[in-house]
């Protein structure tokens, strides 16, 4: 049987924790007008929705 191929796009912007939660990056509008309070919070990943890991992990076969 041949291998499963991986979603690049997805590959790029997700990454899989060692325990195996998958973790996204928070949305982030234009910067502009942002208080620096805001985006300090927008920094740093976020773990994904129960219902998109699904998604996420039949594009990932080998993650």
């Amino acid at each position: 049987m041949p291998k499963m191929k991986t979603h690049k796009g997805t590959q790029k912007r997700v990454k899989i924790t060692g325990t195996g939660k998958i973790m996204l990056r928070k949305a982030v509008p234009k910067r502009m007008r942002k208080h620096s309070r805001t985006l300090n919070q927008l920094r740093g990943d976020m773990p994904a929705h129960s219902t998109v890991t699904k998604a996420i992990r039949k594009n990932l076969p080998y993650a």
